[in-house]
């Protein structure tokens, strides 16, 4: 079913890509657990259709909505974030070039960037993105392929301003790429800010119950590669040179895991509603306790981030991350909680608590990207907020 940009986000997320099945009338796209499809002919595909890794009903109507979501051009749907980082990077990216990334940015990417493609030949130069003459400062002409940004940053909850980095970099001849995954397209959309590509962790936010893992891309309309160079297809196309790798190295989404999330993304609008009315109440409440040093949460009218984030999003999310003056009371705190319960990931409907320093952002310890070891991250739920700060504070007040 097709959408206009006329239309609400909660109905476009619910039926962008998603018309009712032709055969059956079924409302919720079938899950096409399929490998491959007949032909009439040789050559003659219905719809499109030859084997699921080049494309999938389920995963074709997860990738429409995504696209409608971001204001994007094409929308790619992956088996998990890192694989859909890895396929950008390496349609973009040659030997010798050059990236500059977020000096807090979130460890994975960082490991993929600097331990994985630094052996391919790329290099990397970790900025404060919050400041764009740094990010030029950062930027090495005739090399700089790429600026990565976060926003809000995982997991000290940085805050960038998207247009003014796309000027930054379309300057230099780099794209920008906006991991848009703490923010979700609920509450920002990058691409209409001059960002070329979005990049998602659906594991979290899209997906919502920590029942599947998988990652996506969109592309903006009429976004190239970078330099004028050409891509696999014979294109200067973004698109078709994401396309292409996508199913030359094949680590597309499974039809069930695109199920999973489409499901969730239909709710995304609620959820969020939920999660960042929730974050706001916890982010207060431990402003104001003692046994806190300081609270990162752009909601928060002193944060450094607020005006940023007030002026291109449409909220301030449901992540809040704090600091408690210690590894051992950092560590104490993770370990008291009933209702925040001790794990990766976030995004979920219910609510979780992590030691970045020890877990998410292990991978960066002794770099340039190394997070305090007191700070804490809570992935704040949409459970009833009383009990959630009935939680913190009993835990709080045990340390």
């Amino acid at each position: 079913m097709s959408t206009d940009h006329t239309d609400g986000f909660a109905t476009r997320a619910i039926h962008a890509g998603q018309s009712p099945d032709p055969l059956t009338g079924a409302v919720v796209p079938p899950i096409y657990q399929v490998s491959t499809y007949a032909q009439d002919g040789v050559g003659g595909l219905r719809s499109g259709y030859e084997y699921s890794r080049s494309a999938n009903p389920t995963r074709t109507a997860l990738e429409t909505a995504l696209a409608d979501l971001e204001h994007g051009d094409r929308g790619f749907a992956f088996a998990s974030g890192l694989a859909a980082e890895d396929t950008l990077l390496r349609a973009v990216l040659r030997p010798g070039d050059h990236v500059v990334v977020p000096d807090d940015a979130y460890g994975g990417t960082y490991r993929l960037i600097a331990r994985v493609l630094g052996g391919w030949q790329v290099d990397h130069t970790p900025a404060r993105l919050t400041d764009a003459a740094a990010v030029a400062a950062a930027i090495q002409p005739g090399r700089t392929r790429l600026v990565w940004v976060e926003t809000p940053t995982n997991p000290l909850l940085r805050v960038s301003d998207i247009a003014a980095l796309s000027k930054v970099a379309h300057r230099a001849g780099a794209l920008l790429v906006v991991d848009n995954t703490f923010a979700t397209p609920y509450l920002q959309t990058p691409l209409t800010l001059g960002a070329d590509v979005v990049v998602h962790s659906t594991t979290k936010y899209v997906g919502g119950h920590s029942d599947v893992v998988g990652g996506a891309l969109v592309t903006a309309p009429d976004a190239t590669l970078p330099g004028g160079r050409t891509g696999p297809t014979g294109t200067t196309s973004l698109a078709d040179a994401v396309g292409f790798l996508h199913n030359a190295a094949g680590a597309v989404a499974g039809p069930f895991d695109a199920w999973l999330t489409l499901r969730g993304l239909r709710t995304l609008a609620v959820r969020m509603e939920r999660h960042q009315t929730n974050a706001l109440a916890v982010a207060q409440f431990l402003a104001g306790h003692p046994g806190v040093t300081s609270v990162h949460y752009p909601g928060l009218p002193d944060d450094p981030g607020h005006a940023v984030a007030a002026r291109q999003m449409r909220g301030f999310g449901g992540i809040v991350s704090l600091r408690v003056g210690s590894s051992e009371r950092a560590r104490a705190l993770c370990a008291a909680t009933r209702l925040f319960t001790l794990a990766e990931s976030l995004g979920g409907v219910e609510s979780l608590i992590e030691l970045p320093a020890a877990m998410t952002h292990a991978s960066v310890a002794g770099s340039a990207l190394e997070v305090p070891d007191d700070l804490v991250r809570l992935s704040v739920g949409i459970e009833d907020v009383d009990d959630l700060l009935d939680d913190l504070a009993t835990a709080l007040a045990g340390l």
